[in-house]
């Protein structure tokens, strides 16, 4: 099991990289928990993403650390894009073969720009 959970740690990078968000290995109740806030479901998640595609697409990631253990997976890494970098670490936790949930730790320092402030589909 450890290594379906690495494995869709990896795939999940690499569909954001190529922009195919809408590939992405997740559940249909998935939860997305970071600084910025809960999202709770799939569909949630994509349209949030939709809606703020020129914040979440375009990004490389340099992955520095992952361990996996059974059903779940721990990334550090930093996301670059043009001027904007982001040290993170998540961890990924597995069910049925697809990611049904992410807690992702990073800091947001100061007041988040403007360009970066995410936009919530209603």
């Amino acid at each position: 099991m450890a290594q379906q959970a690495e494995k869709l740690a990896r795939e999940w990078f690499r569909l954001w990289e190529t922009g195919e968000f809408l590939d992405l290995p997740i559940t249909e109740d998935f939860v997305h928990i970071s600084p910025y806030g809960t999202i709770q479901g799939k569909k949630a998640y994509l349209d949030l993403v939709e809606a703020n595609k020129d914040k979440f697409l375009g990004h490389s990631f340099e992955i520095h650390d992952l361990i996996s253990n059974q059903d779940k997976v721990c990334i550090r890494y930093t996301a670059l894009k043009s001027d904007f970098t982001l040290e993170v670490t998540e961890w990924h936790y597995v069910r049925d073969n697809l990611i049904h949930k992410i807690v992702a730790y990073y800091n947001i320092e100061g007041e988040i720009k403007e360009d970066r402030k995410l936009s919530i589909p209603e």
